[in-house]
């Protein structure tokens, strides 16, 4: 199986920068697709961005288009999230997650995940 662990959340002023890093225990974690999402209470989980296995494809949530990059260093095996211009809408709980495959916007579709990490945004 394949053991994903968040990291790199935090409180940051408005327009400020965050970078998650999720790592991966299998050395595989190269070939599969990964996904970040994000959950607010009271509010379902949503897609952020995604990145395909062969890293020829990139997708993001409007939301979050022009602001956040998903990257992968494939011998850390490592996916980050770089977070840029950080808005308090951004406020959430953010999970990696991993499926072999495509990349897709539904978490049903998604195999293994993390436990999470938290990210909150002030004004």
């Amino acid at each position: 199986q394949v053991q994903l662990l968040e990291s790199g959340g935090g409180l940051v002023q408005a327009g400020g920068s965050l970078r998650l890093s999720c790592a991966a225990s299998a050395r595989t974690f190269s070939l599969y697709s990964s996904g970040w999402f994000r959950q607010a209470p009271g509010k379902v989980r949503e897609f952020v961005a995604g990145i395909s296995w062969s890293d020829r494809e990139t997708y993001y949530a409007d939301s979050v288009k022009g602001r956040f990059t998903i990257s992968r260093a494939n011998a850390k095996n490592t996916v980050y999230l770089q977070m840029n211009s950080l808005k308090p809408e951004d406020t959430a709980v953010y999970y990696c997650a991993a499926r072999v495959g495509a990349i897709e916007v539904s978490d049903q579709q998604y195999t293994y995940w993390g436990q999470g990490t938290q990210v909150t945004v002030s004004s």
